[in-house]
């Protein structure tokens, strides 16, 4: 009873409709039959794939990309500590603003670029599809900027105040160049905001404020060495105290002030100074493209569009024999279908079928 139960558990899927009885599964036999089939095939794909390859590392146009590191020294206190990430990436955002990159392009003169001018490349064909509005006043700089800004990158370095930037052009030099003036831009834009608008123009008055101060001093102590005996001698002399008191009185004025200032910008927020840490230089090697990449990739292409034809010329094979009509074995000339060959797990039932009894009698 148990072996009935199983056979008929495991000849279940023979009773089901064809549409619903489970595709049989690849086997290892199947599929390297498969692969000598069609192994010529998937090798002229692959021949082609790297052919298409090498033509385009033989005509592509070498990047180089110039790397460079920013630190950003922290002045904050201990309970800001945990804002400190968001205030670096707010520090890459600004490095990577329109404003830094609208400041480099003027500097170096990018606008008249070709590499950047992509409004007489790729622009005009955008424009001639409709793609894009047409060139007006102004918008060779907006294309620099654009093109700018996809060349640029700026990351943090895990969790510290580190800040790696890079910049890919088809010139070594140039690149390092502009990711230099990148920094350069940066760090003034920072040292601008920090509070004290700019840090030589302070210095400068200082020395002055300072300059004047003494030269005011020494020419009342001049004049009251010297110019004692005339009518008029206490009425300079009172005159030159008091520009002396004036000047002294500026200098420490302006003095008080910067403190004050500098006091009031260290409270009310944090306080970061950008440093380089290591300038760009023009790089060795071109990043891109890459003949290993670009070979390996092709040759994985080459083989899954070599295997993808060789499936598809197996299912049309089969279609046209499905199409092709079948006579009948009898020989009358009738078109009649030959029954389809029954497969190997049918075999034993089907023998089972028509397997002759034999009749013994009782006596």
């Amino acid at each position: 009873m148990l072996q009935n139960t199983t056979n008929d558990w495991l000849n279940r899927d023979n009773l089901l409709p064809p549409e619903f009885r489970p595709a049989p599964a690849l086997s290892l036999v199947e599929v390297v039959a498969f692969l000598r089939r069609r192994l010529s095939i998937i090798l002229l794909t692959c021949l082609a794939t790297l052919g298409i390859a090498i033509i385009y590392l033989i005509t592509a146009a070498p990047k180089f990309t110039a790397n460079a590191e920013l630190i950003i020294n922290s002045r904050t206190t201990a309970w800001d500590t945990a804002a400190v990430a968001t205030i670096v990436e707010s520090q890459i955002e600004i490095i990577k603003s329109e404003s830094i990159a609208s400041a480099v392009i003027e500097k170096l003169a990018l606008a008249d670029d070709p590499e950047f001018a992509t409004g007489q490349g790729s622009g005009m064909i955008s424009r001639l599809l409709g793609w894009s509005r047409p060139e007006a006043k102004g918008s060779t700089a907006r294309y620099a900027v654009e093109s700018f800004e996809r060349k640029l990158s700026a990351k943090r370095v895990g969790s510290t105040y580190l800040v790696e930037l890079t910049f890919e052009s088809r010139d070594p030099d140039r690149a390092a160049q502009i990711l230099n003036a990148v920094a350069e831009k940066y760090i003034t834009h920072q040292m601008s905001n920090a509070g004290l608008q700019d840090d030589a123009w302070v210095k400068d008055r200082l020395n002055e404020l300072s300059t004047q101060a003494s030269a005011a001093q020494k020419a009342l102590e001049d004049y009251s060495r010297n110019g004692k005996g005339t009518a008029d001698s206490a009425a300079t002399i009172d005159k030159l105290a008091a520009a002396a008191e004036a000047s002294k009185s500026a200098y420490d004025n302006f003095r008080h002030v910067l403190r004050r200032m500098e006091a009031t910008r260290q409270q009310s927020s944090p306080v970061f100074e950008a440093s380089l840490l290591s300038g760009a230089s023009p790089p060795l090697r071109a990043s891109w493209p890459k003949a290993r990449i670009v070979l390996g990739t092709a040759i994985v292409l080459g083989g899954l569009l070599g295997i993808a034809i060789g499936i598809l010329l197996d299912l049309s094979e089969i279609l046209a024999i499905g199409r092709e009509p079948r006579l009948s074995a009898q020989g009358d000339g009738i078109e009649r279908p030959i029954p389809d060959v029954v497969r190997p797990d049918h075999q034993s039932e089907a023998s089972a079928k028509t397997r002759p009894v034999r009749l013994t009698g009782s006596g």
